[in-house]
């Protein structure tokens, strides 16, 4: 299927590609299929794709689905579904045939970005009716199907009790919390090798991050013009400069905060902000809460392990 992005990547699908290229979610995700036998996909947001086709573990049954024009069109309806559903919490919709797919939101700051798909499963054994039902929709879309393949596929699909599947998503939900915590580390350690300007920009700003510096001195530092440094370390990043910047200094700001006795301001200004005010907008806005509340749950963490 097309990515409906084309090839214009938004940064909200460059960190979504930073995080399902890190070690992390694909380490998860081996673990997550070889435990459950259920696939899992990472889909950025506004995606229209089908997440789980291609993937470990798809379910027999929606494979071949995807190879009808007219039922994929009625799978593609159903992840615009569950994707409006579950921007506030994970979502689990049926499908034509009776099958299960859930989404759980992936969100940095206070924004969505992306969303953990799993399912293809069903909640009870499969029928003979329930095949039945299924079948006569297809033809109402007009597929041409086979019947006997279509069966058997059919009847291959996972089932899992309800309180099971339950406990599936719960794990997604933790897991989708990790991926929130750490996309703003992945986007400023970078998913990939970088191009020696870049990698070299990335130096000069970490070595500068608690002065004043500007767009024309990083550009200047890699011996290029300030257009085209900004133009390709974006296509790099998927960050312009400030943004870059900022997020350096709000991960500075939160290895100083594990210091019980280092005040808020102390840290915001040693990590480069010129007001607090500014501070505490971009915090909020790339951490989803207010740095005494972020540090908060992070001492009490820390108190409990």
């Amino acid at each position: 299927m097309m990515n409906s992005a084309g090839n214009h990547a938004t940064p909200s699908r460059k960190l979504v590609d930073h995080l399902r290229r890190s070690d992390i979610f694909r380490d998860y995700q081996k673990a997550f299929n070889e435990t459950t036998g259920l696939p899992l996909a990472l889909r950025a947001l506004e995606t229209l794709d089908l997440p789980l086709h291609g993937v470990k573990n798809e379910n027999p049954f929606c494979a071949l689905m995807v190879t009808k024009n007219k039922t994929c069109a009625a799978c593609l309806e159903l992840q615009k579904r569950v994707e409006v559903e579950a921007a506030l919490e994970p979502k689990t919709l049926k499908c034509f045939a009776g099958l299960c797919d859930s989404a759980v939101p992936v969100r940095v700051g206070e924004n969505v970005i992306a969303f953990l798909q799993t399912g293809q499963i069903l909640l009870h054994a499969p029928s003979k009716e329930q095949f039945t039902r299924a079948t006569a929709q297809l033809l109402k879309y007009g597929a041409e199907i086979d019947v006997k393949q279509l069966e058997e596929a059919f009847f291959q699909t996972r089932v899992l009790e309800k309180r099971q599947y339950e406990a599936v998503l719960r794990l997604l939900t933790i897991f989708a919390q990790h991926l929130s915590t750490l996309s703003n580390q992945l986007v400023v350690s970078g998913g990939k090798v970088d191009s020696p300007m870049v990698a070299k920009a990335k130096v000069f700003i970490s070595e500068h991050q608690g002065e004043e510096i500007s767009l024309r001195q990083v550009s200047s530092a890699v011996n290029t013009s300030a257009f085209y440094f900004c133009k390709i370390f974006k296509q790099a990043t998927g960050l312009t400069f400030t943004d870059y910047l900022a997020r350096v200094r709000i991960e500075k700001v939160k290895n100083l905060l594990q210091n019980p006795h280092k005040r808020i301001s102390e840290a915001a200004f040693e990590a480069g902000f010129q007001s607090l005010s500014q501070f505490n907008r971009v915090f909020r806005k790339i951490e989803g809460e207010s740095p005494t509340t972020w540090r908060d749950k992070k001492m009490s963490k820390i108190g409990a392990a």
